[in-house]
């Protein structure tokens, strides 16, 4: 990593710019162009020194304050072809599979949904189980009490 590696991290370690070219005003604050900002970015991302470039929104911000991780004990031969049909939904911000730890927990499929009332969590959870139909033996929502900071890659000085 050179220098302007360096400062590129320093540069979005808050986050990209909210501007309508992002890429283009990190060249102008740390040197280089446009392309080379976005090559570099690229690199990163393909040699694994960044894992992905995306958006993370404040769900609460935007006036969705019923936030449920919901879980799912779902047959083992149906989850990996079930949790990508309930990835694909709308609602749905992540959707992943998780081993089991019995005999406490018997989930191994978390979709996390968004919803404005826990009504309309609720009814978003109603729709992954009709879509789940026989496969799914249990379900809950386990709804978030706070947001906790994400953060990504820090340099100290």
């Amino acid at each position: 990593m050179d220098a302007l590696d360096q400062a590129l991290i320093k540069a979005t370690q808050a986050g990209l710019p909210l501007t309508a070219k992002p890429y283009a005003t990190l060249a102008e604050q740390i040197g280089g162009t446009e392309a080379e900002i976005m090559a570099r970015l690229k690199t990163m991302l393909d040699a694994g020194v960044i894992r992905r470039i995306g958006v993370v929104p404040n769900h609460y911000r935007l006036g969705y304050t019923a936030n449920g991780m919901t879980v799912w004990d779902v047959t083992d031969p149906e989850v990996d072809r079930l949790g990508e049909a309930i990835g694909k939904l709308p609602f749905v911000s992540h959707c992943y599979r998780r081993p089991r730890a019995l005999p406490d927990w018997p989930y191994n499929l978390f979709a996390m949904v968004h919803g404005h009332s826990r009504a309309e969590t609720t009814e978003q959870a109603a729709q992954i189980a009709a879509l789940l139909g026989n496969a799914c033996r249990a379900h809950d929502i386990l709804y978030s009490t706070r947001i906790l900071k994400k953060t990504g890659l820090r340099l100290v000085e």
